[in-house]
């Protein structure tokens, strides 16, 4: 692939599984309230709130999973515990979406650089 083709697809897919896919987790697991479901995922991207404690805040080729304190493995463990509660599930799968997301940008930095 070229990569150029690769710029171009990195934040399509990056921003898709951010955005769309939770609308998808929404409507496929929390039908009755699936609108309320897909916002708290979106609000869920606050946990990127962590970059602004990095230097420089956003660098393409750092993985943010296991780098940033909110995106720490251990955090991750937190995130996976609020799966188990019903009134905290939507909010860990919103989560530990957004951790599979940026992981998923990790693997990409491994098999094809920044």
């Amino acid at each position: 692939m070229s990569p150029d083709l690769l710029n171009t697809l990195k934040p399509i897919v990056h921003y898709s599984l951010h955005f769309l896919m939770p609308g998808l987790i929404a409507y496929t697991f929390f039908r009755k309230e699936w609108q309320k479901a897909w916002l708290i995922m979106i609000a869920t991207m606050l946990v990127d709130a962590d970059h602004l404690l990095a230097t420089p805040i956003f660098d393409p080729s750092r993985c943010s999973v296991g780098y940033h304190p909110l995106h720490s493995y251990y955090a991750i463990a937190v995130y996976f515990i609020l799966l188990f509660f019903p009134k905290t599930r939507i909010i860990g799968v919103g989560l530990i979406f957004h951790m599979f997301t940026d992981w998923q940008d990790c693997q990409w930095l491994l098999m094809f650089g920044s």
